[in-house]
């Protein structure tokens, strides 16, 4: 990967922004992290629509279950669902550590499970962990084959 990493965070909770952002304010990989709220805001971001019409497509999502209006699952499907989405690796990071929520993240297409720590020090450990394996150890498609793919799947 050339570019620094894009990562899309949804979260409602301003204290676990300020968290991640602070976890991978340091990193090597020098990530660039965009919030959003809700459910809607990170399908417009998705889909650069509205005030998004400009940002770049997320090289990673973090996707917190409990958010107003719609959860995380109802995000998670609808992102699946769209051919030109369907790529971004979706990691699922909540405070909830129930089974049934692990088991529905990963049958709606999550990528990835991680329970969100109590504690602070845990909290960056985990964060960390998650940008050293997606932009280190995993290999994901570049933008310019994404975007190439994307519209030839959506034309055909």
């Amino acid at each position: 990967m050339n570019s620094a990493p894009e990562i899309l965070l949804v979260d409602d909770n301003p204290g676990d922004v300020v968290l991640v952002r602070e976890s991978l304010a340091d990193t090597a990989h020098q990530s660039r992290v965009h919030f959003v709220v809700g459910a809607d805001e990170a399908i417009a971001f998705l889909l650069r629509r509205g005030r998004y019409t400009h940002t770049v497509r997320p090289d990673l999502m973090i996707l917190d279950l409990n958010l107003p209006n719609r959860d995380g699952h109802k995000v998670l499907a609808e992102v699946k669902a769209i051919p030109e989405l369907r790529h971004i690796p979706v990691v699922i990071f909540s405070s909830s550590a129930s089974q049934q929520d692990i088991a529905r993240s990963y049958e709606l297409g999550a990528n990835c499970y991680l329970s969100k720590p109590a504690d602070v020090k845990r909290f960056f450990s985990v964060v960390r962990a998650i940008e050293e394996f997606w932009f280190r150890y995993a290999s994901l498609p570049d933008k310019e084959t994404n975007e190439r793919f994307s519209h030839t799947c959506i034309t055909d």
